[in-house]
């Protein structure tokens, strides 16, 4: 029914994007892979999916729940690792775990060897130094670093489209000193600054979401500038003036949709860099606090473990398996917006 509803052109530019056959697939891995990412609570978590004790039943993977609820004697959140509290629970009911019983910082206790240990039935990735499980920080690290990435180039898409949208549709004295600004602010070395200010605030999700935020709209502005300077001097845009249609009217409903080609073309790759950028700051250190869950983490700690290189692989494999189906995905965008497909 959606389909119907699109117009020939949307219809074409569909078609031309299923040709592309290495990146019409890599768009359906990616986001069978981003929606198992998401579900990781209930699938690889440390907390039961489900308890039914004294009759009731009780959710703890959407829930928190105080021991006390489970026949323990502490007001503070049930720890599902204690063994006392499994066998309270076990006494007048059962526990349904998730496949993978650990999350992203979860400690295991149990380890036999010493720590990094090798893969294992229990452990398929194996642990790292810090006897976490591999694969919980790999997934959940995956997500993380596609959620960061997709929410920064949301923000610059947005604010390069602004920018580049008054440059080119203003032009003039308005195109010259945005432009000025531009090159002026482009000087600044983003990742120096970063390394400069984590060395005295300490990084969150919103706090590097933020800096990065105010470099990577450049980007963007190029791509729309030149449209808008080339379509504001088309017939259509000055009838539309002729007959007294508002600025923000011409440059939304004629201007920006002929603009939005080429920034979605370069909308994929955009997020490659952006994710890349994430695991470059994780990896020297300078990026999300502990223990958050990283893909560039992951590699680092891999470089400081070379005796384990589960550690690096899982890391290395991960980032190029996300940025390669990124890439094919933003070519094959490339080519369903090609006119002369």
């Amino acid at each position: 029914m959606f389909f119907k509803n699109l117009s020939p052109l949307n219809k074409k530019r569909i078609e031309n994007f299923k040709k592309n056959r290495r990146g019409y697939y890599s768009f359906w891995i990616l986001s069978f892979l981003f929606l198992l990412s998401l579900l990781g609570e209930f699938w690889i978590n440390d907390e039961p999916l489900v308890i039914r004790y004294q009759e009731s039943l009780y959710f703890p993977v959407l829930k928190t729940y105080n021991e006390t609820v489970f026949g323990g004697d502490f007001e503070t959140p049930a720890d599902y690792k204690d063994p006392f509290l499994i066998d309270l629970i076990e006494e007048s009911g059962w526990i349904v775990w998730p496949l993978f019983p650990y999350s992203y910082d979860t400690i295991i206790k149990d380890l036999n060897i010493p720590v990094p240990s090798p893969p294992s039935l229990k452990n398929p990735l194996g642990t790292d130094d810090q006897a976490r499980d591999v694969l919980a920080r790999m997934v959940y690290g995956f997500r993380l670093s596609i959620i960061f990435g997709l929410i920064l180039t949301l923000i610059s898409m947005v604010v390069g489209i602004m920018m580049g949208a008054i440059q080119g549709y203003l032009g003039g004295q308005v195109d010259l000193f945005v432009q000025r600004f531009i090159e002026i602010w482009d000087s600044i070395p983003t990742l120096y600054l970063l390394i400069i200010l984590s060395s005295f605030i300490q990084p969150t999700f919103l706090w590097l979401l933020l800096i990065m935020s105010l470099f990577s709209w450049m980007g963007y502005v190029g791509f729309v500038r030149a449209e808008f300077l080339k379509t504001r001097n088309y017939d259509y845009v000055n009838a539309a003036k002729a007959l007294g249609i508002g600025n923000l009217t011409i440059i939304f409903r004629h201007v920006l949709p002929n603009a939005l080609v080429a920034t979605l073309t370069f909308l994929p790759f955009n997020l490659s860099a952006s994710i890349t950028t994430l695991a470059a700051l994780d990896f020297l250190g300078f990026g999300l606090p502990a223990p958050t869950p990283s893909l560039g983490e992951l590699i680092h700690q891999g470089r400081n473990n070379l005796q384990a290189p589960w550690l690096g692989l899982t890391g290395f494999f991960s980032l190029s398996i996300l940025l390669s189906l990124l890439v094919f995905i933003g070519e094959a965008i490339r080519d369903a917006f090609d006119y002369n497909r």
